[in-house]
């Protein structure tokens, strides 16, 4: 109940914001339950109670697929070690941003980014390190001049305005010292570096399956065991969210499939091992391996595939 109360909650302040919400994920496992959009956002979204009950492999599989479906990945919870998560604070869990539902609609409804990182050692800042550097000059103040104020190194102020971080206490000592504000907010839709394994693709093989004849056709395939989709392919500027398996399984996984490539703005693929027939769900077009195996080039199959 506190689960489905939690998604409700997501689910109402992603709809204020304006996004297109995708129905929930409900087969497991899973590492996200939500895709949300909006004209220039796509986020994929972990709700938990717990932060901490997000596993480093759970993170690893929802980053990749936030890089190869090009969207934001973000984890919403309530609790981190059984405390609740402050408003207006970022964690971090495994490198992706966790913060609370209350975090997330000021960030996206009253459009009021988070300020500060909570960290078992205590809460962290960003410095605006190039508007640090106008305000000493600005107060004719040199490095060896400021450091003595704040009772720091030279080297510590000079880190500060290169980017580097400071505690909350020290932000409010250099913002108190010049009278402006110099915390950068925190924006929680930025793009970050991935550096992912090439584990995440699908290794060719000798043997004929519908994942390896999708690559030799000429679509970029990466594979996923967490998701209702085995892999995400791309073809030229085509995005195709594929599943793979026996009817009786994947028919079922169709139409949430066809939901989730709408909010992905991508098409949607089941190819089954036991159909000889051609059939649409959706947005979802079902075909058999037969079918599959008799097509050339990567475009015979965008030509079947509904936008």
């Amino acid at each position: 109940m506190v689960q489905e109360r939690l998604i409700q909650t997501v689910v109402a302040i992603l709809i204020t914001a304006g996004f297109d919400v995708s129905e929930r994920c409900t087969q497991r496992p899973r590492s996200f339950d939500l895709l949300a959009s909006d004209r220039e956002r796509l986020v994929i979204i972990k709700v938990v109670s717990q932060i901490d009950s997000v596993s480093e492999d759970v993170a690893t599989d929802l980053d990749a697929m936030a890089h190869h479906l090009k969207a934001v990945p973000i984890i919403i919870g309530e609790r981190a070690r059984g405390v609740p998560l402050e408003r207006s604070a970022v964690y971090l869990r495994y490198g992706l941003f966790a913060v609370s539902p209350s975090t997330l609609y000021d960030y996206l409804v009253e459009e009021i980014p988070p300020l500060v990182y909570a960290s078992p050692g205590g809460l962290y800042v960003n410095i605006d390190g190039h508007r640090l550097h106008q305000m000493r000059e600005a107060h004719t103040l040199s490095l060896g001049d400021l450091a003595h104020l704040l009772g720091v190194s030279r080297r510590t102020i000079s880190k500060y305005e290169s980017g580097m971080g400071t505690t909350l206490e020290m932000a409010l000592k250099l913002e108190e010292l010049f009278d402006e504000p110099i915390v950068q907010p925190i924006d929680l839709f930025m793009d970050r570096p991935h550096d992912l394994p090439s584990i995440t693709g699908i290794e060719e093989s000798e043997v004929i399956t519908p994942a390896g004849y999708l690559q030799s056709i000429g679509l970029e395939l990466h594979s996923f065991r967490r998701a209702p989709f085995q892999a995400v392919a791309h073809y030229d500027e085509t995005m195709i969210l594929a599943c793979f398996g026996p009817a009786q399984k994947m028919v079922r996984r169709a139409a949430l499939v066809g939901n989730l490539s709408r909010i992905a703005r991508a098409r949607s693929l089941c190819i089954l091992s036991d159909y000889n027939k051609e059939k649409k769900i959706g947005k979802t077009l079902i075909i058999g391996e037969e079918q599959l195996y008799s097509l050339e080039e990567g475009s015979d199959l965008l030509d079947l595939i509904p936008e």
